[in-house]
């Protein structure tokens, strides 16, 4: 293992064991990845059906932009890899992460018929990249999830395009996607988005009915 993916890995593992901690990726739920390169586009990413509590750096794979290029110990990427990939080239993101939490899995479902959720008003927005003000409103598309990966890949391609300021998006009935520059950013974007969306649905919970 070289040097840069020896330190990504080690990134990737850590970040996995934080979110796994905070109910975010339980069980063998979620994936991250890294770019390595771009040219040619290379991609650090957590193996499929992993305890990402109990993830070892050593078990970090690497794959292309085409999955036969997949590298590691059991050569078995996330089956969503094909999602980071259409995520990275599409926003040119250096990290991608996918979480699975209660509130954006009940949220992705409540709000499915809209297309998506708006979020707005809030301070923590400002953790967004790009984003100087609580008065933003950040569009967070929803998308009917199906296990179908190169149909889904292009989905998602089509609604990044459609809404290209947006932060993240939602799997409907799966969890949040969010992306930054760097890991460091991604991880940001994943705790802005995951506190804004348990709030949301709490705020649901709380307000009078009418």
């Amino acid at each position: 293992m070289d040097e840069a993916l020896r330190d990504t890995a080690a990134a990737l593992v850590a970040i996995s064991r934080g979110f796994c901690a905070r109910g975010w990726a339980v069980g063998t739920s979620g994936n991250f990845s890294a770019v390595l390169s771009r040219d040619p586009l290379r991609l650090a990413i957590t193996p499929s059906g992993a305890d990402k509590g109990e993830l070892s750096a050593e078990e970090i794979l690497t794959i292309g932009r085409e999955l036969s290029e997949t590298q590691g110990l059991n050569e078995k990427p996330s089956a969503e890899a094909l999602l980071h990939i259409k995520v990275v080239l599409e926003r040119g993101a250096g990290a991608v992460f996918h979480t699975h939490s209660v509130w954006s899995t009940i949220l992705s479902s409540v709000h499915a018929s809209a297309g998506g959720v708006m979020i707005e008003g809030f301070e923590m927005l400002k953790g967004l990249k790009g984003v100087k003000s609580h008065e933003h409103r950040e569009w967070l598309p929803i998308i009917d999830n199906s296990q179908d990966m190169p149909a889904l890949a292009e989905r998602v391609s089509q609604i990044l395009r459609k809404h290209p300021d947006s932060h993240g998006f939602l799997l409907k009935q799966h969890g949040l996607y969010t992306w930054g520059g760097n890991l460091a950013e991604a991880k940001r974007h994943v705790e802005i988005f995951e506190f804004l969306l348990e709030t949301l649905g709490r705020v649901r919970v709380v307000q009078p009915k009418t």
